[in-house]
This record gives C-alpha cells, sequence and structure tokens, in this order.
C-alpha cells in the first residue's frame, strides 16, 4: 500500500539556452548549472530569474531526497515559467511538446515513484486540448495549467472548454498561480508570492462559481488547486455573506458559494496545523492532497510532517491526505513500492 504521495512538485528539464532561443533568445527559460552540478540558475534569456538546486532536474537526486523523506511517488509539473503562454500559439505548442517529452524522460528513471503532468498552449484551446489528449496518452497523468492567460481568468468561454475537454476525456487537472498582480507596492520580502499568489488562487476558485461558469462544466472534471486553495478557505464564509446580502454578487451564481466546494479538491501546503485543520473542515477530507512544492523554498521541507504529526486529524484523514485521494484523483495503481 502507497504511504504518502507527494502530487504536487515541480522539475525544470537541463534546458541550454540554445534550445530556448528557438522559443525567445531574449525571454525563454534554460538552465545554467554550476560548476560543480549542484545548484544553478534558472535564467530568463541573458537575465537570472531564479536560483534552484538539483533534485529540479535529476532523478536520481530526487528519488535519493525521496527515499529520505520517506516519499513513494512525486508527481511532478513544470516550473510555471515554462507554461509560454505569450508567444504565437504553434510555437508554444512545439515548446509544449519538447517540455513534455523531457518530462516523461526524466520519470523514466524510476516509471513507479515519478509521474508526471503535462503542460498546453493554453491561449489557443484547440491546440491545447489536442496537446493535452496527447500528452495524456503518451504517460501523462493529467495537465498542469496556469490559473490565468493574460486577462482571462477561468470563467473565459476558451477555458472553460478546455476544462470541459479534460473532463470528457478524463485528464486531471492542476491549476497553479502564476504571473502574479501587482502594480509595483509589493517589491520587497517576496510579497507577490505571500500575497499575490493566494490572491490568484482564490480568483481562480471564484471566477469559476460566481460566473456560473460550473454549470456548464461536467462533474466528473478532475480539478484540483494548488497551495491549500490560497486564500479561498479562509475568505468562504465572506463570500456566503456577500451571495445572501447583494443581488449583484449572485447575479450568476444559482447556488450558495460554500456548496461548490465539492466540485475540486486542494492541495495541503498552508504549513501550519490550523490552517490545514481549517481547510480539511471546509473542503473535506476526500478533498484534500499531500502536496509539497518541491523542490523550492517555499515549499514543505519535512513533506507530509505536517499531516502525520496533526493531532486534530483522525486517521481515516491522514490516509486519505496522504495517498488514497491523490491515488483516486491521478488513477495511480495502488501498487506497493518500496522505499530504501
Amino acid at each position: 500500500m502507497t504511504k504518502r504521495i507527494d502530487m504536487h512538485s515541480h522539475f525544470f528539464p537541463l534546458i541550454t539556452q540554445e534550445e530556448a532561443a528557438k522559443l525567445d533568445a531574449d525571454n525563454a527559460p534554460w538552465l545554467a548549472p554550476t560548476a560543480d552540478g549542484e545548484t544553478g540558475m534558472i535564467m530568463a534569456g541573458n537575465r537570472p530569474f531564479r536560483p534552484v538546486t538539483r533534485p529540479l532536474w535529476d532523478p536520481a537526486r530526487r528519488i535519493e531526497e525521496m527515499d529520505q523523506l520517506e516519499l513513494d511517488i512525486q508527481v511532478m509539473c513544470a516550473t510555471p515559467v515554462m507554461f509560454g503562454y505569450r508567444y504565437p500559439a504553434k510555437t508554444a505548442l512545439d515548446w509544449a511538446q519538447r517540455m513534455n517529452d523531457r518530462a516523461l524522460e526524466i520519470c523514466s528513471f524510476a516509471p513507479r515513484r515519478l509521474k508526471t503532468l503535462a503542460q498546453v498552449p493554453l491561449q489557443d484551446v484547440e491546440l491545447a486540448c489536442a496537446e493535452a489528449s496527447r500528452a495524456h496518452a503518451a504517460g501523462h497523468h493529467g495537465v498542469q495549467i496556469g490559473n490565468h492567460v493574460g486577462p482571462r481568468d477561468l470563467d473565459d468561454g476558451d477555458l472553460v472548454q478546455f476544462l470541459t475537454h479534460c473532463a470528457n476525456e478524463g485528464i486531471p487537472v492542476l491549476v497553479h498561480p502564476w504571473d502574479m498582480m501587482t502594480d509595483g507596492r509589493m517589491k520587497k520580502w517576496m510579497l507577490p508570492w505571500l500575497v499575490a499568489m493566494p490572491a490568484e488562487t482564490q480568483l481562480s476558485i471564484l471566477s469559476l462559481i460566481m460566473s456560473g461558469a460550473f454549470e456548464r462544466i461536467p462533474r466528473n472534471l478532475k480539478l484540483c488547486f494548488a497551495h491549500g486553495g490560497g486564500s479561498f478557505a479562509f475568505l468562504l464564509g465572506r463570500v456566503d455573506n456577500a451571495w445572501r446580502e447583494r443581488d449583484i454578487v449572485r447575479e450568476d451564481c444559482p447556488n450558495l458559494p460554500s456548496s461548490y466546494v465539492d466540485r475540486f479538491s486542494v492541495d495541503s501546503a498552508v504549513f501550519d496545523e490550523g490552517a490545514l485543520r481549517m481547510l480539511v473542515e471546509v473542503m473535506g477530507a476526500e478533498r484534500v492532497m499531500l502536496g509539497s512544492d518541491y523542490p523550492f523554498p517555499l515549499g514543505e521541507q519535512q513533506i507530509g510532517h505536517l499531516i502525520d504529526g496533526h493531532a486534530g486529524l483522525s486517521y481515516y484523514a491522514k490516509h486519505r491526505l496522504s495517498s488514497a485521494n491523490a491515488r483516486e484523483f491521478f488513477n495511480l495503481a495502488d501498487e506497493a513500492v518500496t522505499v530504501a
């Protein structure tokens, strides 16, 4: 029986500057490892973007750390800077296909323990649907998308069409915040990640609820939002109150907003016992999955310890959060995995 499945982790392959230039010589992301190969810098053209460590691209090192963490399976998805939504759709399609093939190559190192989600050129719904289906047939366990494409949120007609396609094809979807809202006031202390990123995720969820989009999307869609759903659970009471008191809030939303929590899942990356307790109370134990944001420093460093050591969670809840929910969500085989 699988004990721990981390369904939210990232990868970034050893993309060369020459390969990135095929997408955009000035801004496309690539990886510049240090001489010892233990760390590296994600570059955007000639500009440093983010320092990273070897597990992001090296499956052998990733498996070593998974063993140390007593982690059975990780589901990997692209680092969001890889999305390529700003580029012409056919150029982005070629990029997504190459990145998706690279992801499967990484997983081939340990296929029972490493799984992956595809990326798609979400700026073109037809191409995005086709690549989601191609990648799923090739071995990806779902797709990861950004929470918006430019000014278009998830209630946009094309994005609703994409989600409907995934529902009809049985393709799970992870929504990850990216390209965070900011007008320049959040300049320091990683405030875009600490303030805007949770707000982006809440915006995504509410755009589906308040617009009535969930009424148009099949109920069988497997949809998950990263980072515990951002600020959604904590502010849900405020949203319900607004729906009750203001007709302009409920204009397109036929039901109480809190009644839609059975339409999606969230990961457990909230880093606090009280926050996790509230998240499980709001969402239900069947709709929260262990997710770490590995291997980034803002992720859970001792993956699964918040769940395992939580005095307020039942054995049933811990089992659901640690593995059972992800196994069902991503259609992972219930196979024994030996952890060193």
